[in-house]
């Protein structure tokens, strides 16, 4: 029977989490290793200034007082019976599409994942990117994400994923989907996302996050895909290098 690691970036008692780890019964032995509080955005961040506690809150469930990647390091080398056979990170409660990608915990776990050579997924319920701005909070489009993550999941495991290679998901939060489509990261960025605030004292400080999000308009990213009702799977390695700036230094800057 396959083993099957769950974490996120939302927190041991999110919705999501719940949700992803009881449609996963159906494909393997599930293990629960998530932070014991919300750690949204904090990326691929590692805790290397304090100690690490697990505790274990259930059957094969544990809670760290950590970040996603912490949670990925401790389940993989020191709290599971062995090492998982793919590891799925979500379900996010909001979308990590586009440049999001690179500030999504969630993200981040399924990247720890793939680091360690164990096929990893990303999955989120794009609640925050919707055509009309509604804000769901029901379990069904939960379970209808979680039930998609187990199909996918049978997939992975029966044929594998290319080297260095994990999946970011997003799934509309809408009642009818559409259909599947193989996607590239969009690109995008936030107006207003720094709000200047006094404090009691008067004291100037400032809030990150809130902004409106203005996207590039693209064919075949995943902020389309999810716009029509699609859910989107973007293929996502961690090789950073820009090979046609490489190119392009070498060309001119011999010159």
């Amino acid at each position: 029977m396959p083993l099957i690691l769950v974490t996120n970036d939302d927190g041991i008692s999110s919705t999501g989490i719940k949700m992803l780890a009881r449609a996963l019964t159906s494909v393997g032995e599930v293990y629960v290793v998530a932070p014991e509080t919300e750690q949204s955005a904090v990326s691929h961040a590692l805790t290397l200034h304090r100690p690490l506690r697990p505790h274990e809150v259930d059957t094969n469930t544990f809670c760290v007082n950590g970040t996603p990647t912490d949670c990925v390091i401790i389940a993989v080398n020191k709290l599971l019976p062995r090492r998982p056979d793919i590891v799925i990170s979500g379900i996010n409660h909001g979308g990590n599409l586009g440049d999001d990608i690179t500030y999504s915990g969630t993200v981040a776990a399924a990247m720890e994942g793939m680091i360690l050579g164990i096929p990893s997924m990303a999955v989120s319920l794009v609640t925050d990117y919707t055509d009309n701005g509604d804000f769901h909070k029901s379990e069904s489009r939960f379970v209808a994400a979680a039930e998609y993550a187990a199909v996918l999941s049978k997939k992975i495991l029966a044929k594998g994923l290319p080297k260095d290679t994990l999946l970011n998901i997003n799934v509309p939060d809408t009642e009818k989907i559409n259909g599947v489509k193989i996607t590239k990261q969009g690109k995008l960025a936030y107006d207003g996302a720094i709000r200047e605030l006094s404090d009691p004292r008067g004291r100037t400080c400032y809030w990150i996050g809130g902004g409106i999000p203005q996207w590039e308009p693209g064919e075949k990213t995943d902020l389309d895909a999810v716009r029509n009702g699609y859910i989107s799977i973007t293929p996502v390695h961690l090789d950073l290098t820009n090979y046609e700036a490489m190119k392009y230094i070498e060309e001119k800057w011999e010159k």
